[in-house]
């Protein structure tokens, strides 16, 4: 049992899109991530995903109906966290360029992309 310094650890990987886990609780993981541009939208069936922003602003959209383009964009700043309930179709991006930097929580069998597979999802997240 160490602390774990969230920046230094962000420090050791460059790959966008590419989370890494950095501890685990109970069957739950703890997972950093660098993020640029737009994802994936996607959902996850069973699961809960908390995403909080360590560096920048993430810009978490959102299916909805009742808006004139359909998306609802949550903005999510420095300091901010965000949990998106299981079903719920969402897609992370950044916007003017930025690198954003995550932490997320989230169950041991969380697909990255759900059930949408896409270039950037990823099936193994390394230690760091």
């Amino acid at each position: 049992m160490k602390a774990i310094n969230i920046k230094d650890k962000h420090n050791l990987f460059s790959k966008q899109w590419h989370p890494h886990r950095i501890a685990m609780v109970d069957n739950m993981q703890v997972i950093l991530a660098k993020i640029k541009g737009e994802f994936v939208w996607h959902s996850h069936e069973n699961e809960d995903e908390l995403f909080q922003v360590i560096k920048g602003t993430l810009y978490m959209q959102f299916r909805d109906d009742s808006q004139e383009n359909g998306i609802r964009t949550e903005v999510v700043k420095e300091g901010e966290l965000i949990a998106v309930p299981k079903g719920v179709e969402h897609n992370p991006c950044t916007k003017n360029d930025e690198e954003v930097h995550l932490l997320l929580f989230e169950k041991l069998d969380t697909a990255h992309t759900g059930k949408v597979i896409d270039k950037k999802t990823q099936t193994e997240y390394p230690w760091i």
